[in-house]
């Protein structure tokens, strides 16, 4: 099998879960299309150095990453993001509820963004995230820290979890 063929059946295989990322970073569909497809497009130039397999998902992720970070420090102009989504199957949480979410997303700097995504949405652990995003474990604490207490603010009360009124009850109870 050939490197183009190999990379071809990657690409196709890693792109879906490399576009939600992308749209979860960004959110916006078409900007995440142009994420994936530029880190895609990087890794292709590096495919014949990057070997082992358990590698290449690791590096991939953290090409998007780096590719939307580039992307996030070149565009400081205020791009206004909109509220509509595009049309998706019925299931998982109500579309306002998802709008909600996005928005509050939309209002952390571009690296807490990206740390949300990672420990949440790709459920990598904090060493994962730190080397994922170039930084120590320690950073990666403390933005995740930040960027959920800012959550918090922003969503306010109504969007605490069981699980947090438990462990609040717990300590004040």
């Amino acid at each position: 099998m050939t490197n183009a063929t190999e990379f071809a059946e990657f690409a196709s295989a890693a792109s879906p879960r490399l576009r939600r990322m992308a749209f979860l970073m960004c959110g916006n569909w078409h900007t995440a299309e142009d994420l994936t497809q530029t880190a895609l497009a990087k890794v292709f130039a590096s495919w014949p150095r990057v070997r082992r397999q358990e590698a290449v998902h690791a590096y991939t992720t953290r090409t998007l990453v780096n590719t939307y970070l580039a992307d996030r420090r070149l565009r400081r102009n205020g791009e206004v993001l909109t509220d509509r989504l595009p049309d998706r199957p019925a299931g998982g949480p109500a579309p306002e509820d998802r709008i909600v979410v996005l928005d509050a997303l939309a209002t952390l700097p571009p690296r807490s963004r990206a740390v949300v995504i990672l420990r949440y949405w790709a459920d990598l652990n904090v060493e994962q995230a730190a080397a994922v995003l170039g930084c120590s474990p320690g950073t990666v604490k403390s933005q995740t820290a930040r960027a959920l207490s800012r959550l918090r603010d922003t969503l306010g009360s109504d969007w605490a979890t069981e699980e947090t009124d438990e462990a609040r009850g717990a300590r004040h109870g």
